[in-house]
């Protein structure tokens, strides 16, 4: 998937994807808004299916690649890694960048239903293998959920939406084709800078003789999550909120459902010839429940408890919580995988 490079190359391809990151992500984002701005449309939506998608374009590909080359391990990990990595990580830094605020359907609807996404992959994968059939019902759920979602958001903002519009004046689509172009090209040079960093970073792993589960878990993961976390954390300096959240969740509901879906629709999650697992077992008793804890986080620190109905806040003390969970997580899995 990533061939040998030298690593003078290696740090070449990190040091100039590093610097190609922070551009682009800023252009990225202006675009993004503009456009929402223009249209008239959710700013969740924009970050949900835009940004959120748009970035996992790396898992995607990552966990394809991995499902025709039979690495089922590292296809697991790429896709649930980055779940994790996404929510822990992500919406921890750009929480202490500043802190979030988050509106009903998203406490009360978004979060909860990524953890019931996450219950529904365990399900899935309870027996130990995922058949084509079962793959095909992740990308058929995907479908179902996204539109669904989309319209929910759309209606419960309603007459804020029609109020952008008019003060549009009727315009937005005339002045919409330069923040489409930022948007297109900010996304393009954000996902090939993050593939060199990934290919840099992946190449020293193997030097280290780690495993293919770690190195999806962590390197993978968290390299192909870099679009992520790099505008996140542009949009969390412009105060962008809906922007952060759309995007962590949108790429949650991505990698969960269409990138595990496709890659095993390619491949099959089946025992070996020899009866060798399919996937490892810390799949179920580790990286998935921490999945479907982390998913109703966002609910629980999204709440605003004294009044329900009212958007709330997530704060820094919460952001503090994310980051020593993710710290434990790879410390924890570090010492399953060399001790196992």
């Amino acid at each position: 998937m990533y061939t040998d490079i030298p690593f003078w190359l290696s740090l070449v391809f990190m040091l100039g994807g590093l610097a190609a990151l922070a551009w682009s992500s800023d252009v990225f984002v202006d675009g993004a808004a503009a456009v929402a701005k223009a249209l008239g449309i959710s700013p969740f939506i924009i970050g949900m299916v835009i940004i959120g998608f748009g970035t996992s374009a790396p898992e995607l590909c990552v966990s394809t690649m991995s499902g025709l080359s039979g690495h089922a391990n590292l296809s697991l990990g790429n896709a649930y890694g980055s779940c994790i990595f996404n929510i822990a990580m992500i919406l921890g830094v750009a929480t202490l960048i500043f802190p979030l605020v988050v509106k009903p359907s998203v406490s009360y609807v978004a979060g909860p239903g990524l953890a019931l996404i996450s219950l529904f992959s365990m399900w899935i994968l309870r027996d130990g293998i995922c058949s084509r059939t079962e793959a095909i019902i992740l990308l058929a759920a995907f479908f179902i959920i996204l539109p669904l979602y989309c319209w929910y958001d759309q209606r419960t903002r309603g007459e804020e939406v029609e109020n952008e519009v008019e003060k549009e004046g009727g315009g937005g689509q005339r002045k919409v084709l330069v923040p489409v172009v930022k948007l297109v090209v900010g996304l393009g040079v954000l996902i090939g800078s993050s593939h060199f960093l990934v290919w840099g970073a992946v190449d020293f792993a193997k030097f280290c003789g780690v495993s293919d589960l770690v190195i999806g878990l962590t390197i993978v993961a968290a390299g192909t999550s870099l679009p992520e976390l790099a505008s996140a954390v542009a949009s969390a300096r412009r105060g962008e909120h809906e922007f952060v959240l759309g995007n962590i969740i949108g790429s949650n509901l991505f990698n969960t459902l269409a990138v595990v879906g496709l890659a095993t629709v390619i491949s099959p999650l089946v025992p070996g010839p020899n009866g060798e697992p399919a996937f490892s077992h810390y799949v179920l008793s580790r990286d998935l429940p921490l999945m479907t804890a982390l998913s109703l986080s966002i609910m629980l620190f999204g709440i605003n408890w004294k009044h329900p109905k009212w958007p709330g806040a997530i704060q820094r003390k919460e952001a503090i919580v994310w980051l020593v969970v993710f710290v434990g997580y790879t410390l924890l899995m570090f010492y399953q995988e060399t001790h196992g």
